[in-house]
């Protein structure tokens, strides 16, 4: 069964975050992300303790974090704390990381250090002894406390090859930022013959597709408030181009690129409507890598992202009217995908 999730920028006031899971949770979504780009935005670890302790069912995490600026024993105890501190609600997406290092001046982390980090990280939270800097260390304090929680699950983020092999082989699931059921089961396909290749079920991983969704029959409309978002992951597509040959990825994910320009993208417009380097992308493209249009037109094309694998849909709230959308979702969206309902 497809559950719901809602990705909430952390920006200024913090209680408006906390405002908007608070609205998710009576709405019916099991999970709420926030972005962690320190730069950008502020510190997401207050506000995830802030929305912990504000909710009750909601599961929390960052969409996502990475192992280069936040160094990874830091990262597992924060986690194994906030696990404590919610009652064993949250989870962790964590990837190579785009705006957060690029706003310092650094690039993504090289994908063996990506590994290697993941696998300490997601180690440590299991209670497993690691080998870190010439030194073996564990988390043991989460031993002491009076319930035994379950481990943080932890997602990897990625579009190529590469990473996603390394979410088959070590992560609990993947985090595909698009909304396309094409591409999406070309993704799907990577990680589980990876998990299968080492040895994994790969029925056990899950899979998280996270996009703008915005409701309205005026599709022209729609396209503006999300357009800013195929402009977003043009950058990893720039990058993926860089390394791979064009051949070895789905077309259908490399080929609006050609019209774009790099050089163009502003981080200081990073998830924003209105951003300029939203007007190189298509209205075509925003339909085929969002969610939009009426109720209907959702659930339709939610029950072809289901198809292709996804077990969680993840709006990125980062557009007009979000209490609408949160409503609509709760109303009318969420009910269909509910056990016996068609």
């Amino acid at each position: 069964m497809l559950s719901f999730g809602v990705t909430v920028l952390p920006d200024p006031p913090a209680s408006r975050l906390v405002e908007l899971f608070q609205l998710a949770e009576q709405n019916g979504f099991q999970y709420g992300w926030t972005y962690d780009s320190h730069i950008l935005w502020q510190e997401p670890y207050p506000l995830l303790t802030m929305s912990a302790l504000a909710t009750s069912r909601l599961h929390l995490g960052l969409n996502v974090t990475n192992p280069g600026t936040r160094e990874p024993t830091v990262t597992a105890s924060a986690f194994a704390t906030l696990q404590d501190i919610s009652g064993g609600r949250m989870i962790m997406g964590i990837g190579r990381g785009d705006s957060a290092r690029r706003t310092i001046g650094l690039q993504p982390v090289k994908v063996a250090e990506f590994e290697r980090s993941l696998t300490v990280i997601r180690d440590l939270l299991h209670g497993r002894q690691v080998h870190w800097n010439d030194t073996d260390i564990e988390l043991a304090w989460p031993k002491a406390l009076p319930q035994e929680l379950p481990p943080v699950p932890v997602y990897v983020a990625g579009y190529g090859p590469k990473v996603l092999a390394i979410a088959g082989r070590c992560a609990d699931g993947v985090i595909i930022q698009l909304a396309d059921p094409d591409i999406v089961e070309w993704i799907v396909g990577q990680v589980r013959a990876a998990a299968e290749e080492a040895g994994r079920d790969p029925a056990e991983l899950k899979v998280v597709a996270c996009a703008p969704a915005y409701v309205s029959a005026d599709i022209a409309g729609a396209c503006e408030q999300v357009r800013w978002f195929p402009a977003m992951v043009s950058n990893h597509v720039f990058d993926l181009l860089s390394k791979y040959d064009k051949s070895s990825l789905p077309a259908s994910l490399t080929d609006f690129v050609e019209r774009m320009e790099r050089e163009s993208y502003d981080y200081a417009e990073h998830s924003r409507v209105g951003a300029s380097h939203g007007e190189q992308v298509s209205d075509e493209i925003c339909e085929r890598f969002c969610v939009l249009g009426t109720a209907e037109q959702h659930v339709e094309k939610l029950r072809r992202l289901e198809a292709a694998g996804v077990d969680q849909w993840n709006i990125y709230l980062m557009t007009r009217g979000q209490e609408e959308t949160l409503s609509v979702y709760g109303e009318e969206i969420i009910p269909r995908f509910e056990a016996g309902t068609a």
